[in-house]
């Protein structure tokens, strides 16, 4: 067994230096003078912010900074280990070595969703707001049908044509007829997930300066993709129909004419609200848009995912004149680590985005696409989607008993018609940091409001899709003690 680090040093209180960055400063340091070897063992995270006498999180956060450049490393079942002790240690102390980090264009997370993405592997935490479905829903015995198939009818895996599996891409304009959107293969292109697909259209379609018109709050708004690329994002508030359109025009106006505008949305069990646009609402937004030709992005992640007998229509299927492109995924239905997407355009994009997904990854994995195109063409993906959702409703209608139960003197929410979200709002201003911290420290994963939204919203996204229905009481419960003790101390510090 490798040797376990020893440590007696804590972070300075009195200092200027954030504790997270004393704690990098300490690593390196040791690791520099080789106090800490290559191969020695960290002590777990809870230990060090014991050790540190710090909150786990501010050990996440430097923890996730020296595994970023390389000095650390860790795996389940393997611990965290010093990983390297020359150019991993340069390029973090290295002034020059930042520079040249720091200078690209693709920007970093908020640091509150850097530290998210990291304590979302954190088995002992209780995911109250994450964007994945419960791997207990996985169905085992389906994928392994169709790994079977697949197994006995691929017998090579080259490289597949710049738009996808031709098959696959077939099946799919099938699929997608039934839920209004008529097109063809040559008008769909695979991706490795709809986040590529994204990507593809800022860099390709969009130039820099272009402003891109998003529902406040917005899932788009927690990602760097589009500002990557140089674009602005403008916020337009939403009411229980949706995007409230009309409220581009001022800012239409106001733009340059040299810049290009785009609206994205997702209208169908939106993310973060879980609102649903009215079709009304989609055919006046698409109306809106035609008038001042404004292309749409319309994201259908959620898309299958709505409980009710008559799901809402995609804007897409109104669209006669190719102005929305379309996003699917199965990502949100079957498996994230399948990374699969598509993407529904006029012919002419489509081979445009698909010459720079060529040039970016030669395409979406062929086993992934070969998986999925079992699962459409045998009918198990229909079924499997009615199952799933009939498990999503059941915790959907348990998440909002609770809410009521716990929250209807402090907070207000919206009811979803499907998708993963609810969206809660509390009445009295709570510090969404504070709050943040300390659920971590009851062993509770939040997803503040503030990284969806243009300004402080005192909201939380919550989470139906990851946790059963008593481990989602359970946090519910346990967040609303944290909320009545914080907002106690607010008042006595007045």
């Amino acid at each position: 067994m490798k040797n376990c680090i020893e440590i007696s040093w804590k972070p300075d209180r009195t200092s200027s230096i954030p504790a997270y960055q004393q704690i990098i400063d300490f690593f390196l340091s040791s690791v520099s003078s080789g106090a800490f070897a290559v191969g020695m063992r960290l002590p777990s995270q809870r230990k060090l912010s014991e050790l540190f006498e710090v909150n786990r999180s501010t050990v996440s956060t430097a923890i996730a900074e020296l595994s970023s450049y390389g000095i650390i490393k860790g795996s389940y079942g393997a611990g965290t280990e010093i990983a390297s002790n020359t150019w991993s240690v340069l390029l973090k102390s290295n002034q020059s070595w930042s520079k040249h980090v720091l200078s690209g264009n693709f920007k970093e997370n908020i640091s509150t969703l850097q530290m998210i993405n990291q304590l979302e592997f954190d088995r002992s935490l209780l995911r109250l707001g994450t964007g994945e479905l419960d791997p207990r829903l996985f169905p085992v015995k389906l994928w392994q049908k169709a790994l079977s198939r697949v197994g006995k009818e691929v017998v090579s895996l080259g490289y597949l044509e710049p738009l996808g599996l031709y098959e696959l891409r077939c099946e799919i304009a099938r699929h997608l007829k039934k839920i209004g959107i008529n097109t063809t293969p040559e008008c769909i292109l695979i991706t490795s997930g709809s986040l590529q697909a994204l990507q593809l259209i800022s860099v390709c379609l969009l130039k820099s300066g272009s402003k891109v018109f998003v529902e406040a709050p917005s899932y788009l708004k927690s990602l760097q993709v589009f500002q990557s690329a140089g674009l602005e994002l403008t916020g337009i508030s939403m009411d229980k129909d949706g995007m409230e359109y009309w409220k581009m025009l001022p800012l239409l106006k106001q733009s340059a004419k040299e810049n290009t505008s785009v609206v994205y949305t997702i209208p169908s069990n939106h993310n973060p609200t879980g609102i649903c646009m009215s079709d009304k609402r989609r055919e006046e937004l698409l109306d809106f848009c035609l008038s001042n030709r404004i292309p749409v992005i319309e994201d259908g992640a959620y898309q299958e995912l709505s409980f009710d007998a008559c799901s809402f229509t995609p804007i897409k299927s109104f669209d006669q004149n190719g102005m929305v492109i379309y996003l699917g995924t199965a990502s949100k239905t079957l498996s994230p680590g399948l990374r699969i997407g598509w993407l529904v355009a006029p012919q002419a994009v489509v081979k445009r985005l698909g010459d720079a997904k060529m040039q970016m990854d030669y395409g979406a994995s062929s086993v992934s696409q070969y998986i999925f195109l079992d699962f459409l063409r045998s009918g198990m993906y229909d079924d499997y989607l009615l199952w799933l959702k009939s498990v999503l409703k059941k915790r959907l209608d348990n998440a909002l008993k609770v809410l009521s139960e716990n929250f209807s003197s402090i907070a207000d929410w919206t009811k979803p018609h499907g998708g993963f979200y609810i969206w809660l709002t509390f009445r009295a201003p709570i510090r969404s940091e504070l709050l943040f911290n300390a659920a971590i420290k009851e062993g509770i994963l939040l997803n503040p409001g503030d990284i969806y939204d243009f300004k402080d919203n005192n909201s939380l996204r919550l989470s139906y899709a990851y946790i059963t229905e008593s481990e989602f009481e359970k946090g519910a419960t346990t967040l609303k003690k944290l909320i009545i003790k914080l907002q106690s101390e607010h008042v006595r510090k007045k």
